[in-house]
This record gives C-alpha cells, structure tokens and sequence, in this order.
C-alpha cells in the first residue's frame, strides 16, 4: 500500500500531453513504518497516464546491509535497488525502466577509505549505480533537520573523498539548503570534472526562521542559483517543493491544489533556473513519495507541463527525459 495520506485527498486529474517521454530523475523506495513505497506503489503511480520510460531511484537510507563494517552498510541499499531494477526489468507489464539509474550513499567524510565503498556499489550495481548523494543539509535553526555539520562542503576529509568520485567516473548529487548554495558553488569550481546534480532547486526555505519571509528567502535563493550557475559541472532539478521545509499548505487541504495552481506557485523558481542554467541542465522530478503527501503524481507532472507550454520542443525534451538522461547516462532502447 501506499503511504496514506493525513488530511486531504488526490485532485483527480487527467494527464496533459500523455504521449511525452518522461525520464523520472528522482524517487525513492521505502518502508517507513507505518509508510510503505515500494515497487508496487510506483508502480501503480508510473501507470496513472505519463509517459515515464525510465526512472532514477535515490538514495534515502533504506535497505542498508545488518552486519559488517559500518562504512560498507549503505551498499546494501545500492543492492537491494538493483535487485528491484531487476525485478521490473523482467515483469513485462511494467514497461518503464524503473531504477535505470541509481544514486547511492557513502561517506565521503571518510577521505581516500571511501574508495572501497565506492567499489563495493559498483560491483552491487555494475550497470546501473551512477553516483553518490550525501546530504548536507545544515541551519543554525532547531527548527530544521540538520543531517551534517556545518561547512562540510569546505572539509578537508570530505573534499579528500570527493576526489574519489572523479577517479571512478561518478557523479554527486548535492542535497542541502537555499542559503548553503554559495558553499556548493565553491566546491563546484574546485571539482569542475565532476558532474554535481542540484536537488531540489537548492531548497528554498519556508519553515522555522524562514516562515513567511517567502519574497526575502526568494531574492537569497536567487542570488544562490545565479552563482552555482555559473559552474558549467552544476545541474538543477526542478522538484520537491512539495516537502513541508518549503513552507506551503498543500499538505494540510481538504483538497490538494490544481496543476495550474502548483504551476503558478512554482513559475518563478522554475523558469529561473531555466534561465540561468538553460534546459540542457535542468531536469524534472517527482520526488516521490515525499511529494505525496502534498500532490499526486498526474498533478505533479500536469504542473510541469503547464509550466513550459511556452518552451520549444527541444527544450522541453531536454527538461522532462534528455537531460536525466544524459546526465545519468540512461541509454533508452
């Protein structure tokens, strides 16, 4: 089953333009008690009338090895996608690429001791594992998750591991807040041969001490992007403004919110970063399941659609499968 959901109810949509080929570039897999999301719930998601043909599955601590080093215990994860990959690959009712790519977890605080986790994923996913995210998140606030310490990006040790990605060919998938992108800039110009793909939008802020300051954190974040822009080795997804951190409603709606109406709410974020980035660099995602919580996945992609109706074709080939795909190097039958 899926998660359910805690107050309101999916908006019943009928997908936009249902022939477009999506590649999914950001979900995850999880039993969080009492939360499941699981093949068969994306499953049931991918089959609700996009056009999704391949999906990147990302890392979010589950399915991690019981026993042995405790470095190596995320590689469990990297397996158990593989297997799941697996798994659709070979039931030909799913006809989407489910987990084409995948984007484990190591620590890269480890320094040059990464290197064997590293290759522990690699031998656990051979043709499919494509890079790392290890989160950053960090705010002087108790009112926001911190899942590292401060300036992590600048750490000796971390920037030492980080090497690593380079030598095995791998990308990185940055996750941390609006105000810390200037930090992803500087680790960018240090790194320019690895490739850094942006989640989120850079998290623009809208809980905690950024409650109701939506045009001050705005005018922050895009000075943010501009700059982390400006590193030809950064990508954007564009996503995920679903989660509570953002600071909207949607979640607690008797009703969820309209595609034209999340499309409007998103507009001046997305079209930003298709500004400064260009479309070769931005990618779409779902985000889910943590998106769920607040929009269904038709509306989600309908949003996205509404969003660039205006967008050359090339352009937005690129936003919804060409860039992900690339990127993550899927390469479709």
């Amino acid at each position: 089953m899926a998660a359910p959901r805690d107050r309101g109810e999916s908006r019943v949509e009928t997908p936009l333009e249902a022939e477009l080929p999506i590649c999914d570039a950001h979900h995850h897999l999880w039993e969080r008690a009492p939360n499941v999301y699981l093949l068969d719930d994306l499953r049931a998601d991918l089959a609700s009338g996009h056009n999704v043909v391949s999906t990147v599955a990302i890392e979010c601590g589950y399915g991690y090895r019981r026993n042995g080093p405790d470095e190596m215990k995320p590689v469990g994860e990297t397996e158990f996608l593989e297997n799941v990959a697996a798994q659709a690959a070979r039931d030909p009712a799913i006809k989407p690429r489910v987990a084409a790519a995948i984007v484990g977890f190591a620590d890269l605080a480890l320094g040059d001791a990464v290197a064997p986790v590293l290759e522990a994923h690699l031998a656990g996913s051979p043709s499919r594992f494509r890079g790392i995210r290890h989160s950053t998140t960090w705010d002087a606030s108790d009112d926001l998750r911190r899942e590292a310490p401060a300036g992590m990006l600048a750490d000796r040790k971390f920037r030492e591991g980080f090497t690593w990605l380079e030598k095995f060919s791998l990308s990185f998938d940055a996750w941390l807040y609006h105000p810390q992108l200037p930090e992803l800039a500087d680790l960018a110009r240090a790194f320019p041969a690895v490739t850094i793909i942006l989640n989120h939008i850079g998290a623009p802020l809208g809980v905690g001490p950024y409650a109701g300051k939506r045009d001050e954190v705005y005018q922050v974040w895009r000075c943010g992007i501009e700059m982390t822009a400006a590193c030809p080795n950064i990508a954007v997804k564009l996503g995920g403004v679903g989660s509570l951190r953002s600071g909207y409603d949607w979640h607690e709606r008797e009703i969820q919110p309209s595609s034209g109406e999340l499309a409007q709410a998103l507009k001046p974020y997305f079209e930003w970063c298709i500004e400064k980035f260009g479309a070769s660099r931005c990618l779409f995602e779902s985000n889910f399941p943590v998106e769920k919580r607040s929009n269904s996945y038709v509306t989600v992609w309908n949003a996205f659609k509404h969003l660039t109706k205006n967008y050359s074709a090339a352009e937005r080939a690129a936003l919804f499968h060409d860039t992900a795909s690339r990127l993550y190097r899927i390469s479709e039958p």
